[in-house]
């Protein structure tokens, strides 16, 4: 591994252990009760256990019953997940079924990990 790749897996290692202590919060934006809003939630709750256990808080918002919500965030497309905090806030949409892109994200996997992982 060259300098650089090693100061950049220094550098995230002390952010994700800075994250560790930091809440999440997170509002999916979903388009009543369809098979991608029910996958996109499914999804990223599995995420968020896995990943967040016990330092997140999740809304999930119907635009069909909360337009006005989701005219605030400025939603074009549903489902729509939006990381209020910490910043910088992030917008994912989707089905929230690209894992690795979700957590890239979240700040919780550096930009250049290959697949398995590795810096």
């Amino acid at each position: 591994m060259t300098k650089k790749a090693q100061d950049r897996v220094e550098v995230f290692e002390q952010a994700l252990k800075a994250s560790e202590e930091k809440k999440y919060v997170l509002r999916l934006y979903v388009a009543g009760v369809t098979p991608k809003s029910t996958q996109s939630i499914m999804n990223i709750k599995k995420i968020c256990e896995e990943h967040l256990k016990g330092r997140y808080e999740l809304e999930v918002i119907d635009i069909y019953q909360q337009p006005v919500l989701a005219r605030g965030e400025q939603i074009i497309a549903a489902p729509t997940l939006v990381k209020k905090l910490p910043l910088p806030l992030r917008k994912f949409i989707g089905t929230m079924a690209d894992t690795d892109r979700i957590l890239v994200g979240l700040d919780l996997k550096p930009r250049d990990a290959d697949p398995k992982g590795k810096p």
